[in-house]
Order: structure tokens, then C-alpha cells, then sequence
């Protein structure tokens, strides 16, 4: 389902992904993945919960449970689709990747370079849909952590040795690179209670630039 239908939840638990403009490979092109874990941090200091994850070259897949926090999920993806967009122009612009950041430009539609944008990171919507029970949850867990093994990829042969991953902790019960919730867990967590948020620090440079 896609972003332009605005998800009509305040909170629960949903699987998301985001794509890289034109498909390029731009978290692998910038080793941007720790920019992922650090909009990660952001969420769970804001009371939401990282129940699994898949960064691939060029998309990023993740199920993720957001508790009340008075903002709706689409701002909340919206504004974390924001910094990435901005981190990894920074980083284009550092390893002077000239003609990466050109077809980035051209990507740009008429509209939003008036608004003054610069560069096109994302596909214009991302998908979502809601995990209203367990089983889709693990359903959705393992589409994501089968991906890296699909021939198209083949970047590995088990799921569990793929490093921007969840799947070693629910294949092997090891938290890899980034620690996540089990799922399970979320039966004894209340999603609906607001939860106090951190200061909204993150996107704070990413918000003032028209750059992305």
C-alpha cells in the first residue's frame, strides 16, 4: 500500500520499505547503513520499537512497532526519509560521486525543484502494511531476510550471514549489528500509552535543508 494513502493508525506495528531513486545502490555507494541504525536510535529513543530489519544496497526493509507519540507514522517515516536523504547527499558530495549526484538532480520533478529541492534519493512513495498478528509479522520477517539469498542478489547463501540484518538473531538467537525487539514481546508492551518522547534532534539540520 502506498504512502499516498495516509496510514489511518496513531500507533502498531508495521512493515515498511523504502527504495533508492532510479534503484541505485546509494547505502552501499556511501556505506551508508549506520545512518539507518542512527534513525533507528532515534526511534526507540522516542518510545518505538525495531522488531526487524534488512538494509540492502539500494532498499531498505523494516518491521517496525510505533507506540502513541502524538505524531502520525507517516510524518514519522516521512521525517526520517528526510535525514537519510540529507546524510547521504553529504556523503555523495564527499566522495565527489559527480555523476551519481547528476542523475540525482535530473530526478527532481518541475514542482519540487520550485519548492527548492536538489536531488531525488527515494522512489516517490514507499510501501507499508500493517502487522495485525504474529503470523504476518513473521511472514514479513522472513520475505526481508530471504532477500540477500535471491538470485538476483546471492550475496550470501544463509540469511544469518548477512550483516545489515535481523535474521541472525531470529535464525540463531545472536543480535547482530543492530539489536532488535522480538516480536513476542510486544504482547506485554501497551502501543496505544504514549510514551515520552526525546528531543527531536536528529532531524534538525535534515529539516532546515532543501537540499535532498
Amino acid at each position: 500500500m502506498p504512502v499516498e494513502e495516509e496510514i489511518p493508525f496513531s500507533e502498531g506495528v508495521f512493515f515498511i520499505t523504502f527504495t533508492c531513486y532510479d534503484w541505485i545502490a546509494l547505502f552501499e555507494i556511501t556505506n551508508g547503513y549506520d545512518l539507518v541504525y542512527k534513525w533507528f536510535d532515534h526511534l526507540k529513543s522516542n518510545g518505538h520499537y525495531i522488531i526487524g530489519y534488512q538494509t540492502m544496497p539500494n532498499h531498505l526493509h523494516a518491521v517496525i512497532a510505533f507506540c502513541n507519540s502524538g505524531k502520525s507514522i507517516n510524518r514519522i517515516i516521512g521525517n526520517g526519509k528526510r535525514f537519510l536523504a540529507y546524510e547521504i547527499v553529504q556523503r555523495l558530495e564527499q566522495q565527489q560521486e559527480h555523476e551519481i549526484l547528476e542523475r540525482l538532480r535530473e530526478g527532481v520533478n518541475i514542482s519540487d525543484k520550485k519548492r527548492g529541492k536538489r536531488h531525488e534519493i527515494w522512489e516517490r512513495s514507499f510501501d507499508w502494511k500493517e502487522c495485525y498478528s504474529n503470523e504476518i509479522i513473521e511472514q514479513k520477517l522472513e520475505y526481508m531476510h530471504d532477500n540477500p539469498c535471491s538470485g538476483k542478489w546471492n550475496l550470501v547463501d544463509d540469511p544469518a550471514d548477512y550483516v545489515h540484518s535481523s535474521a541472525k538473531y531470529y535464525l540463531r538467537d545472536e543480535q547482530g549489528i543492530y539489536p532488535v525487539t522480538n516480536y513476542m514481546e510486544l504482547e506485554d508492551i501497551d502501543l496505544t500509552k504514549p510514551a515520552s518522547p526525546a528531543r527531536d534532534t536528529l532531524l534538525d539540520k535534515s529539516g532546515d535543508s532543501p537540499g535532498t
